[in-house]
């Protein structure tokens, strides 16, 4: 089950012991700093999570599969997650 936006913001306030709009606050400026590390760093470390990397995807021919047609697909920046080993172990158990 994914947890939604609302429900880890109750998890966090019931734990935290803080409002629902504290901890709402706290997630969206969590958002803006991880936001801001990726696009001037490249990489942020969210311990106990691991470590979010700006990667680059170069551009490449793909497939549409309800036509056959080839496209080309541009060259773009996405996020990759590299699991912090706590977490990876915590899983394995």
């Amino acid at each position: 089950m994914a947890l939604t936006k609302d429900q880890l913001i109750s998890e966090i306030a019931e734990s935290t012991e803080v409002t629902k709009t504290t901890a709402r606050a706290m997630l969206d400026q969590l958002a803006q700093i991880v936001q801001d590390a990726l696009e001037n760093d490249g990489e942020i470390t969210l311990p106990g999570v691991g470590k979010l990397k700006a990667a680059e995807r170069s551009a490449r021919t793909g497939r549409n599969p309800q036509t056959g047609k080839t496209i080309e697909i541009p060259a773009k920046k996405v996020v990759k997650l590299v699991a912090a080993k706590a977490l990876v172990d915590s899983l394995n158990k």
